[in-house]
């Protein structure tokens, strides 16, 4: 089997329709545990835990969420991605349209994806939130279950830069309790002075190494070195963390797992 991703459209929702799942805009539900303005849906990037169907339950590869806003559904079995559009209406929620790519990723992850699909694909869903925890349920009884995804933390975090393009050799790591940060520039190494308060992380003037490499890592590194000596606006999605400084530099960085 061909393991590079292809793209494709899916014309039946068979294998997409439970990532759709919790997809859409919602509306107010005064019934206890579902889906309403009290208890949210949208907005949220969940993490699937488990599908339970035929009586038998299955635990979810790493890397198994959905991310549901502004009426669409994106996200990973764990092995595939995928996208959707779904409606929700009280506490039930209707699939379609889905787009998915198709890869093959070992055993585990494509019998969860198969089992998923089987479970989810057609039907309408029950969806029930309480606290961290989403349930979703189809009228034969069978359930998807998930959990609220968790920001992984600014400090103590390895964040590995993807943008400005630096191949996987930039780098920063915050310390709360030094007050510092340090890392790479893709070429050289980098510390220093780091107060974080109220979304925004104040950097003091940067000591680096003093080594030459290729032209493109040292391009990288110019943009970089323009987040220091300054204040940043930060933001942490998940395991993504956005820096933008107020002189217009903008750096996109992965937590390391």
């Amino acid at each position: 089997m061909d393991r590079q991703k292809q793209r494709m459209t899916l014309t039946a929702a068979a294998m997409l329709v439970p990532l759709m799942a919790a997809c859409g805009s919602e509306k107010a539900d005064s019934g206890s545990g579902s889906v309403g303005a009290e208890r949210p849906v949208t907005g949220v990037r969940w993490s699937v835990d488990s599908v339970t169907a035929d009586g038998r339950t299955q635990q979810a590869p790493a890397g198994a969420h959905v991310t549901i806003d502004k009426g669409r559904a994106e996200g990973s079995f764990g092995c595939n991605n995928f996208s959707a559009e779904a409606t929700v209406e009280g506490d039930r929620v209707r699939l379609g349209k889905t787009r998915a790519t198709q890869m093959a990723c070992g055993n585990k992850p494509m019998a969860f994806e198969k089992t998923l699909a089987r479970a989810f694909s057609d039907q309408e869903l029950k969806a029930k939130v309480d606290d961290d925890r989403l349930t979703l349920t189809t009228g034969r009884g069978d359930t998807v279950r998930l959990t609220k995804a968790k920001d992984a933390p600014l400090a103590g975090t390895k964040w590995t830069v993807t943008a400005p393009k630096a191949d996987g050799r930039a780098h920063l790591t915050f310390d709360e309790k030094k007050g510092t940060v340090s890392g790479s520039l893709g070429c050289n190494k980098v510390n220093a002075k780091a107060q974080v308060s109220d979304g925004h992380i104040t950097l003091g003037p940067p000591a680096t190494t003093r080594m030459m490499c290729e032209d493109s890592l040292m391009a990288s590194e110019k943009t970089l070195l323009r987040l220091f000596d300054g204040k940043l606006k930060y933001g942490v999605d998940h395991l993504t963390l956005t820096l933008t400084s107020e002189n217009g530099p903008s750096v996109r960085a992965v937590a390391e797992r």
